[in-house]
């Protein structure tokens, strides 16, 4: 499973990348129109299906993860550093992001999904959903160049194949952190496809505000989920860890300065 893991982000990056240079060829010609052999509508749509069959490969690869963390492969060293035979299965689950390759690899995932779905909805306007695809197989192709060369999820154990995991981290191991995760990933990620209409709409020059239009409901859905997910991260901070509140243990939001009073030292919880 990890060779098939492998092998499917390394189809996910050249469909990536064709996406991106046949994509951005074909725009081009559209905008200097200079004549050629192939029709640059024509490469823009195999630029799109590219994109597609893409997202194809990438759900292959997150598959093959989960699928190895249920059976136990600790051949593979995310694996075995993340999970172990006991885990429940929701845990076991929660470890495709409970470390940076998985974390990697959902980040590819959502990326994919939404840009399937902007791919199959591209009806709405053509030219601004290809500059919007393209741009988005750029974003694509930077995680999965990650993925594939400098954090592989399916990076091999070197030396003797432990029996058993090290298992997912205490802290971790909580319902709301099967929850607040992917919730977060859903918000950060999805702003990517207001950020690729609107540069594709400056890269064009979009006359009126249609692209606007067209970027609202993907907005306020992203803003909804990424206010949204901040509950159960309440939850399991104040129940959890309880050190003295909902935000007590999180540095990144204790800094109280900002509020006008100095920050409280933590405390050990007893």
């Amino acid at each position: 499973m990890a060779a098939f893991g492998s092998f499917a982000l390394l189809i996910a990056l050249a469909l990536a990348a064709y996406n991106l240079l046949a994509g951005a060829i074909a725009l081009r010609l559209i905008a200097t129109g200079q004549p050629t052999a192939v029709s640059p509508e024509r490469l823009a749509d195999t630029a799109r299906r590219a994109g597609i069959a893409g997202f194809v490969a990438v759900t292959a690869a997150a598959f093959a993860l989960v699928w190895s963390v249920f059976a136990n492969d600790f051949s593979i060293t995310y694996i075995m550093e993340h999970s172990n035979r006991a885990l429940p299965g929701a845990y076991k689950f929660s470890a495709l992001w409970s470390g940076q390759e998985g974390s990697l690899l959902l980040w590819a995932w959502l990326l994919g999904i939404y840009g399937f779905v902007l791919r199959l909805t591209h009806k709405t306007d053509v030219k601004l959903y290809a500059y919007a695809g393209t741009i988005m197989a750029g974003i694509q192709v930077f995680f999965l160049a990650v993925l594939c060369f400098a954090a592989p999820p399916f990076a091999l154990y070197t030396g003797q194949i432990p029996d058993d995991g090290n298992g997912l981290n205490p802290l971790l191991q909580y319902p709301e952190m099967v929850i607040h995760p992917p919730m977060l990933y859903l918000g950060y990620v999805g702003f990517s496809v207001p950020f690729a209409f609107a540069l594709g709409a400056l890269m064009m020059r979009y006359p009126g505000e249609k692209w606007i239009k067209i970027t609202r409901g993907w907005t306020m859905v992203y803003l909804a989920v990424s206010h949204l997910r901040h509950l159960p991260r309440h939850a399991l901070a104040y129940a959890v860890l309880g050190w003295g509140g909902y935000w007590g243990w999180d540095p990144v939001e204790t800094p109280a300065s900002c509020h006008g009073s100095p920050a409280q030292p933590f405390s050990t919880p007893s």
